[in-house]
Order: structure tokens, then C-alpha cells, then sequence
């Protein structure tokens, strides 16, 4: 079994990093879908705050100010979907959306950080976090979820520029690619999104200069949030996108990426060593299941 088609009429979704850019043109599609939606943000962008006050999405639409490098704060995320649309609602969709580029105070060249990597929490931990998160929500009340990663190109290349945002996006690729059989044993669909260059604030906002500068953006050769947004839409509500489905958006249009995990074999062998070695899972998976309902 599968998740299959999955429209976004009458779903909940979660948007990490909702407030603006990207996963703002998400909320607005899924809105216009008639779903309801969470943004997680640390703050959202005036056209966010909008979408809280206009009548039409007023009610469908809730915010939640999240650090999405906070665990605690990522493990609240289902007890405020009860908060905003009633007790005992799931969110069906999570879209992990917040990101960084590579900021001087998380950087591989600059260096500045004492035990850890800002970037790789936010980037990396977070979406593969916030899937576990969902997988245990929805497994908890027997319902198919789907998980949505916002990747990058820079997950499929790599780039001596950025080689920290590289690595964090390498990491969620090879994260998603690994999800694929959540889709056939739990119902749970993990997908991941990798555009190109994007016209978000990152690059034409008030604070882009140094960084436009550095990496040449060149706003012809960008795609639009909204173009990105379109794409994440189809891979959420169409079927043919199953567990582990890679898409690239750019200039050039969409492609399907190499998706393919691990396999030993053929026939009963290969079915043998993958009992072996998906087993545990399975097991505290099934556990899961249905224990909000017990």
C-alpha cells in the first residue's frame, strides 16, 4: 500500500519557515486548496500576517513562533495544531521549509561556532526531525501523511562557495531517498523539492546586497517562489510522486531525480535481507500505530 493521491482540500498542513519566501507561496496554494494551515516561523513577513487578519483565510490559517534548531520547540508543533483547529486534529502535510543559506555566523570558512554547526541543525536535523515528528502523529491516529523536504540544487552538486549548505543538503537528499519504503509499510510519503536559484528575500531583500554580490545572482536565471510552491503542490497531492521521489526545479524546468535505495539482489533473497534489515523499524513503527486511539 501506498498513499497514493492526496489532495490538499480538507488536509491540515504544517509550513516550517511559512512566513515567508518559498514556503509562504506554499501556504497561500494550499489555502487556496481549502486547507487549513500552520505556519512554524520565527516571524513572518507582513504578506503573512495578512493571511492571519483577511476574512477568506482567517480561522484556516495559524501561526506559531518556532525555532526549528529547538527540539522542544519542533515537538510542540502537534499540541499547537490541537490549539488552532481543535482537539484531536493531525496534521496530514508537514512541509519542512525553514533554511539557511550560509550566513558568517554558520559557516564552514568563517568558522565561528564553539560545538556545533547552526546551519546543519537548521537545515539537516530539522526536516529529519520534524519527519519523525509527523510519522509518530499520524501513526498515532492511523491516518497517511506526507512529509515534504525543501532541499536545494546544491543537494545533488556541490560547491566550494557554500560547502556547509551543501553538506546540509546532501544530508535531507540522502535522508529522503532512504524514507521511501515509509511509503509502502506505513502510509507515510516523504518527498524532497530541490530548486535552482529562487527570487526569495535571500536574494532580493533589503539585507541581499553583499550576498547577491558574491554569488552573481542574476534575477533572469531565477525561478519564482510561486513556480517552486506549484511544484511541492503536485509532489504532495499526486500519487505518482511516491516515497523517496527527488524533483529539481530550475530555469529549465522540472526533472525527476534519481531516486533509487539501497538493494541486494533479487527474488527471495533480496526479500529476505530486507525483512532482516527493516525489521526493527517495523517493529516500533507498529507500536505507533494507533496509540493516540487506544
Amino acid at each position: 500500500m501506498v498513499v497514493g493521491d492526496f489532495p490538499l482540500d480538507g488536509k491540515i498542513a504544517v509550513v516550517t519557515g511559512g512566513g515567508s519566501g518559498i514556503n509562504l507561496a506554499f501556504v497561500r496554494l494550499a489555502l487556496a486548496s481549502n486547507a487549513r494551515v500552520l505556519i512554524a516561523d520565527l516571524k513572518l513577513l507582513p504578506e503573512a500576517q495578512d493571511l492571519l487578519r483577511d476574512p477568506d483565510t482567517a480561522g484556516r490559517v495559524a501561526y506559531t513562533k518556532c525555532d526549528v534548531a529547538k527540539w522542544d520547540e519542533l515537538e510542540r508543533i502537534p499540541s499547537e495544531v490541537e490549539t488552532a483547529f481543535g482537539k484531536g486534529e493531525v496534521a496530514d502535510v508537514w512541509i519542512a521549509g525553514a533554511g539557511v543559506f550560509e550566513p558568517n555566523v554558520s559557516s564552514f570558512f568563517h568558522d565561528n561556532e564553539d560545538d556545533h554547526y547552526q546551519a546543519m541543525r537548521v537545515n539537516a536535523e530539522h526536516p529529519i526531525k520534524l519527519t519523525r515528528i509527523a510519522m509518530r502523529s499520524c501513526l498515532g491516529v492511523n491516518k497517511p501523511g506526507v512529509v515534504l523536504i525543501v532541499s536545494s540544487g546544491a543537494g545533488v552538486k556541490g560547491f566550494y562557495g557554500s560547502p556547509l549548505y551543501c553538506a546540509t543538503k546532501h544530508a535531507v537528499v540522502g535522508f529522503t531517498k532512504s524514507m521511501a519504503q515509509a511509503d509502502k509499510d506505513e502510509d507515510i510519503k516523504v518527498v524532497c523539492v530541490c530548486p535552482g536559484i529562487v527570487a526569495t528575500p535571500l536574494w532580493t531583500g533589503p539585507d541581499a546586497g553583499e550576498v547577491a554580490k558574491q554569488y552573481s545572482y542574476d534575477a533572469e536565471m531565477s525561478i519564482s517562489a510561486e513556480e517552486v510552491a506549484e511544484a511541492m503542490k503536485d509532489m504532495v497531492e499526486q500519487g505518482k510522486f511516491e516515497g523517496g521521489s527527488l524533483v529539481a526545479i530550475s530555469k529549465t524546468g522540472r526533472s525527476v531525480l534519481e531516486s533509487d535505495r539501497a538493494r541486494v539482489g533479487q527474488g527471495a533473497d533480496a526479500q529476505a535481507w530486507e525483512e532482516r534489515c527493516f525489521s526493527s523499524a517495523r517493529q516500533l513503527l507498529t507500536k505507533e500505530r494507533g496509540a493516540a486511539l487506544q
